[in-house]
């Protein structure tokens, strides 16, 4: 048996003292706030976002949609899911059909009471015009309105967008891990 590792940053935001980002959204989108309705739109959006991703292989779960709707369920049953920290973007534009799932993220409450982002995420065609900052704006905005200050997240070292983008907000690095991968040789 192999492995390889992963390193990974944990990082926080202290809402008590960061100014949050605006709530806007790129014009022909629009972030839907979590219902259950929507859970399935959310598994669509989370597996288009990460199936060819390294953190597919991280997390074998996102490389499938299966995978994908297990983990929304196994997140939204948690005790310390938080609704209004989970949202979803869609794509409304000309080319849509109706709508388009397209970007996702979820909140959570952890046991010492931090809040913690899940799995923000945008598919591929939707990169690159704001909606990753859309969707972590809303949902710093519901653990604000939950009352809770400290929000933790964890990415992938080799993410560079995506914590660039955490740096912008006010997010700091807290410390390095590295996540086991089991490989299997050629």
């Amino acid at each position: 048996m192999m492995f390889s590792y992963f390193k990974r940053f944990r990082m926080e935001i202290d809402l008590a003292v960061t100014p949050l980002p605006p709530l806007e959204c790129p014009a022909g989108y629009q972030l839907w706030a979590w219902q259950d309705r929507l859970l399935e739109a959310h598994a669509r959006a989370k597996y288009e976002s990460f199936c060819d991703e390294m953190d597919a292989h991280l997390f074998p779960c996102f490389g499938s949609l299966a995978g994908c709707q297990r983990l929304m369920r196994d997140i939204t049953q948690r005790a310390g899911f938080l609704p209004t920290a989970t949202w979803l973007a869609v794509y409304s534009g000309p080319e849509a059909q109706l709508w388009e799932p397209c970007g996702t993220v979820q909140g959570i409450i952890d046991p010492q009471g931090f809040g913690s982002i899940q799995n923000l995420g945008v598919s591929p065609l939707h990169r690159r015009r704001g909606l990753g900052k859309a969707l972590l704006a809303h949902a710093l905005h519901g653990f604000q309105q939950a009352g809770i200050f400290r929000v933790q997240l964890e990415v992938t070292a080799g993410n560079l967008a995506a914590i660039q983008l955490y740096r912008r907000i006010g997010f700091r690095t807290l410390r390095t891990i590295y996540k086991a991968v089991e490989i299997n040789p050629v």
